[in-house]
């Protein structure tokens, strides 16, 4: 009969320290886990298992290339996108500051409100590492910022949806005015491209993991190259 064993985890000093969270002291996968290893911890509890399955998003290469790279990529992901989709909402809201309730389709409507609140939220969790650098080990599986953090992300996504559908019910008619619908034609056409998209930005990380050498210092506990220079100076 098959039967499946579950990783084991680890403890924060058993881990190299690049992998280190603050605040985090047990739950750590092996970083030199093999794929089924990976598909396995899904679904047992570990640190990152509550991310796993609110926002699953794998950034392996930048991680083990450059941390430092990695802390600005997934920073720069988060605030990109907000900065695109909400200039405009802070445009509105300059068009309405000291009109009251006399603003007509530039309102901005609850949603909007609860969107940013969220997405605020998320880079102050993503940030302060609260509330597991107040209480060191006692958030390692629940409650710790990474979690509340994708939590809010997924909130302030659901919101500014929302949001984009009361606008369109508010604006229907100038909308209709301005640009014939898209029909079913064009909207799989975006629809194939957003995917092919995808698809690409997933095979060039890929290709790149495959073409790494199969021994990695971060891996494996070594500490990483200007480390070593500063331990020297």
């Amino acid at each position: 009969m098959l039967s499946l064993k579950l990783p084991q985890l680890l403890q924060v000093h058993q881990v190299p320290r690049v992998f280190w969270e603050d605040g985090i002291m047990s739950g750590y996968r092996r970083p030199t886990s093999s794929a089924l290893d990976c598909v396995l911890s899904s679904f047992q509890m570990t640190n990152e298992t509550v991310n796993i399955w609110t926002h699953f998003l794998p950034t392996w290469f930048p991680e083990l290339e450059s941390p430092g790279l990695s802390k600005v990529l997934r920073t720069a992901a988060f605030a990109y996108p907000f900065l695109f989709d909400n200039l405009p909402l802070f445009y509105r809201l300059g068009l309405c500051w000291g009109r009251g309730r006399d603003c007509g389709q530039e309102a901005l409507s609850t949603s909007h409100g609860y969107h940013l609140l969220c997405a605020l939220l998320t880079g102050f969790l993503f940030t302060s590492h609260l509330p597991e650098r107040l209480a060191p080990g006692h958030f390692d599986y629940i409650g710790h910022s990474h979690q509340l953090f994708h939590i809010c992300a997924v909130l302030g996504t659901h919101f500014q949806l929302e949001a984009v559908l009361a606008d369109m019910g508010s604006r229907r008619a100038w909308l209709a005015a301005q640009e014939p619908a898209l029909g079913l034609v064009g909207t799989l056409v975006t629809l194939g491209l957003v995917v092919a998209g995808n698809l690409l930005i997933i095979a060039a990380f890929t290709a790149s993991l495959l073409r790494a050498p199969g021994s990695c210092p971060l891996l494996h506990g070594g500490p990483p190259e200007g480390g070593t220079r500063a331990k020297h100076q």
